[in-house]
């Protein structure tokens, strides 16, 4: 279904795409940087490919070094083609997010199982016909790997929680107090972000194993709990460190193929072709 021209010479086996806040990897052993060609156009940058205890690592920052694209103008069709290209089996997503919920606080790392998509205006799929394809995306988050993701927090000692449900805005705008309230209060989401869709329907069709680790900056607006742009980027700061210390811990035990009894993302076409 994807005919990919790998690049010469360099693969990895796990991806990682760093959210804001996380620009570089800082983790990886001997990094070399590559540029990936898509049908889509240039990814958001340089994909950084590297090891962690033998286990090759592709780290892409989403929105580019320095945040130059923001979160309704980032080319996820070219990231994530790019990460398939280099042979990607497993993406870690590393995203900032706010808390609806008063028990998540800011600090706390999310493994979500579900999202709800309030976007707008992206491009959704990589199937524009001819070819049709209704993925399922009942569970959109390999179980698998958000299992390894939170089972690695917790053996940290940092506050996780697991079984969330994101929801995805199109912003760059944050909510309303209205629209905040709404969110939490009718549709029950757990946290709120603008970066997760359409970065996960596209890795459930190009057949990845997708998972989300999710970092709590700030309560949204429902809370009406105010914070200060140093208070945010302390956090951030702080969040960012647990999510690498995570990544190390996590991505050592992915060095060999996904296992389809444990989650069907590398199966994710089968049926759904049109």
């Amino acid at each position: 279904m994807f005919e990919i021209v790998k690049p010469s010479g360099v693969r990895a086996q796990v991806g990682v795409i760093g959210g804001s806040g996380l620009y570089e990897a800082g983790i990886l052993e001997n990094p070399v940087e590559v540029m990936v060609n898509t049908p889509y156009g240039q990814p958001s940058d340089y994909i950084t490919v590297g090891e962690i205890k033998g286990v090759k690592v592709a780290f892409l920052p989403r929105h580019g070094r320095g945040h130059r694209y923001p979160p309704h103008m980032v080319n996820y069709r070219a990231n994530i083609w790019a990460l398939k290209a280099l042979g990607v089996k497993w993406v870690i997503s590393v995203s900032a997010v706010g808390s609806l919920r008063e028990e998540m606080r800011p600090g706390d790392l999310v493994v979500p199982t579900q999202f709800i998509d309030m976007t707008k205006g992206r491009k959704y799929t990589f199937f524009d016909g001819p070819v049709t394809v209704h993925v399922s995306m009942a569970d959109p988050f390999c179980e698998d790997l958000s299992e390894r993701l939170y089972e690695a927090a917790r053996s940290l000692g940092y506050r996780v929680h697991k079984g969330a449900t994101y929801i995805c805005i199109e912003g760059p705008r944050f909510s309303t107090r209205a629209e905040s309230r709404v969110w939490r209060d009718f549709f029950k989401a757990d946290i709120i972000g603008m970066t997760l869709v359409p970065e996960v329907n596209l890795a459930c069709e190009a057949e990845l194993c997708y998972a989300t680790l999710a970092t709590v900056t700030d309560y949204d607006v429902w809370a009406e709990h105010p914070v200060t742009a140093a208070e945010v980027a302390k956090v951030m700061s702080e969040n960012t460190e647990k999510a690498r210390k995570v990544l190390y811990e996590v991505i050592p035990k992915l060095s060999g193929d996904p296992d389809p009894s444990r989650c069907s993302c590398c199966r994710a076409l089968q049926n759904a072709v049109q």
